[in-house]
Formats: structure tokens, sequence, C-alpha cells
């Protein structure tokens, strides 16, 4: 859960070198109009050059962790490369290998789309 935990505060900061160790070489990471990002390689090169988002902060409102799983519920406020302000809700769900980094992330927003 610490780890996860870690996660938000590392993007909140802008750390992508520290976000992305916190994942395993072949971790997986599955985002809404993203294609699914494999590899910390592309999980680094989506958070550089492919987020949309400028900055912001995560308020995280619930986190349950039963091993190797962690879910997490909150609230994203920030503004977006176009300048443009973002406030969604979100749940995340992580899996984490037996080292303690992160294998999988599957990321959902609560936006409205129909």
């Amino acid at each position: 859960m610490q780890r996860v935990k870690r996660y938000y505060d590392l993007v909140d900061l802008g750390d992508v070198d520290g976000l992305v160790d916190l994942f395993a070489e072949e971790a997986v990471y599955s985002r809404p109009g993203y294609p699914l990002l494999h590899g910390k390689k592309s999980i680094r090169i989506f958070y550089r050059e492919q987020r949309v988002i400028r900055f912001g902060s995560h308020e995280l409102t619930s986190i349950v962790a039963r091993s190797p799983n962690v879910a997490v519920q909150g609230r994203f406020v920030g503004t977006l490369k176009n300048g443009d302000s973002v406030h969604a809700g979100f749940a995340d769900f992580f899996d984490v290998g037996a080292d303690g980094r992160i294998t999988r992330r599957d990321t959902y927003f609560f936006t409205p789309l129909v």
C-alpha cells in the first residue's frame, strides 16, 4: 500500500524517473484513450511525452489492499497542457509483485461520455 501511495506523491511532484522506478520492468498500464502500455520504457514515454496533464494533485479517498492487489478511489484536480482545468473522479487498480514493484495498473475515470 505504501508503494501505491508513494506513486501518487511522485506523479504530483512530476518525478517521472521516481514513479517509473516503482514499476516492474515488464509492467502493464491500461488507461482509457491510450493503447496498452507495456514495460517501464513505454510508461516513461507516456509520462514524459503523451500525458495530457501539465500538473495537478490527487486526493485519495479510499484505499483497499489485499495482497497482491491495491484498489484506490479519489479525485484529481489539475491543468491540462492546453490550459484547461480538469476535475475528475478516478479509480485505480494495482497488482504488486513479490518484490513490491507494481506489475499492472488499470485506471478508470468518472466523466460523462454517453
